[in-house]
Order: C-alpha cells, then structure tokens, then sequence
C-alpha cells in the first residue's frame, strides 16, 4: 500500500548516510512514541507510531529534510488509506551574536483516497524562529489550506520553548507553549456552529540519553474543546485531552 511504501521510505532514509560533496552534512533520525501528539493533539487517536527522518545541512547554514510518520486521524474521519503523514521541508539557520535564528519553509503530506471535491490536510506553512541561551519562540503560518480546514490563509501557530540541560547528566528539562490560531471563512464558520479549531497547548518535559538513545516522558494538554460535536473529537476520543507520551529516539 501507499502509505506503508511511504513510511518504509523515509524510515529506510533515516539509516542511509550518502557521501555527500564537501560542506554539506548527512543526519538521520527515528523514534518510537507512545502517542503521536503535534501542537498537542493526537495524530494517532492516542496509539503509538514509529517516526523517522533525514536532513542534509550545509555548512553556509542552509538544509533541507524529509521526516513520516504513521498516523490515524484522517483514517478515523473516513479518508481510506491515510496512513502516513510525510513532510518536506528547507531552511536557513544563522546566528547573530548570541541569537540564533532559523527561516524556512514546511510541506506536510498526508496521502489517501480523498473524496471528490474533498478538502486534503495537505498544508504548506512558512516559518521563522530566533533562539537565546535556553529559550526559543517560532511563528508558523500558513499559505492556504491548513489540516483540512478550507481557506485559512493567515492561520498561525505560535510557540514558546524552554530547553534546559542538566550539567554532566545527559537530563534535559523542557517546557513548551503554543497557540494555534486559525484564520479565514471556514473556520469562522466552524466557530460560529460551535466546533471551534483555534486551542493553545502546552507541554512539560524530560529526556535522558544513553549513549545515543534518547529516553523520553513528557506531558501535554490543550484547552481545545472536548465532547462530541467539537473539531478534536473523533470516534468518541478527545484528541487535545491531557496525556502521558513515552518516547525512544536515535539520532545518527
């Protein structure tokens, strides 16, 4: 199938290093998760997924990467074969002082079998992020259509992070804040039937690596709405409800 080809792709990409030409550097990622979360809700309908990816960076700042993951929320809203979330991305990373900064542009793929006339989650997203010592803010937004909701040109996910590492421990401490504001005709029309898709979330974290191997446990919640009727909920599950994820990743 499709989505299963799709997924073996880019997870076989995650464990082929090229030899590449001079200045430019291969690196590879996967992981295994408890619950597949993205801006704090449940991509996965609180399963787990396997996940992996492959960047290229150069050494002028510029890279580029492709990243899948196994996914259930569009199979559960009724698109056959939706399986597979797999993203393209390209950007620039640079530092002035002691302020990093990063800009580029972000391609998320979900393959399926999409009714005629059917709105795809297909969403493309531009993005810039500076960095200070432990702490981070990004700004996400949209060119157009945005996961399935028609005409959201403008919608935007704005985040604040906090990463703190533990001297001489491998322990790192994480905390996050974000807020998914959603823009356009549609999505008015969504909050005005009372199924609003606009949330904030928030994540508490913390990892240990050994040796490589990242162990980590993190907690989320959202304030999105729950209960029938409302945008997160599918198949009877509150898709932005607080939830414990268990993580094992690699990066090579």
């Amino acid at each position: 199938m499709l989505k299963n080809k799709l997924l073996v792709a880019a997870l076989a990409a995650s464990f082929s290093l090229p030899v590449l030409a001079e200045g430019f550097t291969p690196s590879s990622n996967v992981s295994l998760v408890s619950n597949y979360l993205y801006r704090g809700i449940s991509q996965t309908g609180a399963g787990p997924a396997i996940q992996g990816g492959f960047d290229v960076a150069h050494s002028s700042g510029a890279y580029a990467g492709v990243w899948g993951s196994s996914i259930s929320w569009l199979g559960d809203s009724g698109v056959p074969n939706a399986g597979t979330e797999l993203d393209t991305y390209l950007g620039y990373k640079g530092a002035a002082g002691d302020v990093g900064y990063d800009v580029g542009y972000l391609r998320y793929n979900y393959p399926g079998e999409y009714a005629v006339g059917a709105v795809k989650a297909d969403t493309d997203e531009v993005y810039a992020a500076v960095s200070y010592s432990i702490v981070s803010a990004k700004l996400s937004y949209a060119l157009g259509d945005t996961f399935g909701v028609s005409k959201a040109k403008g919608t935007t996910y704005a985040e604040i992070n906090v990463s703190y590492p533990v001297a001489d421990s491998g322990v790192s401490l994480g905390a996050h804040y974000g807020r998914q504001a959603y823009k356009g005709t549609t999505a008015d029309a969504l909050k005005a039937g009372g199924s609003d898709p606009t949330y904030a979330d928030y994540k508490l974290s913390v990892s240990k690596d050994f040796s490589g191997y990242v162990l980590g446990l993190a907690y989320s919640s959202t304030n999105a709405e729950k209960g029938a009727g409302q945008f997160y909920h599918v198949l009877g599950k509150d898709l932005g409800k607080g939830t414990a994820v268990l993580s094992l990743s690699r990066a090579m």
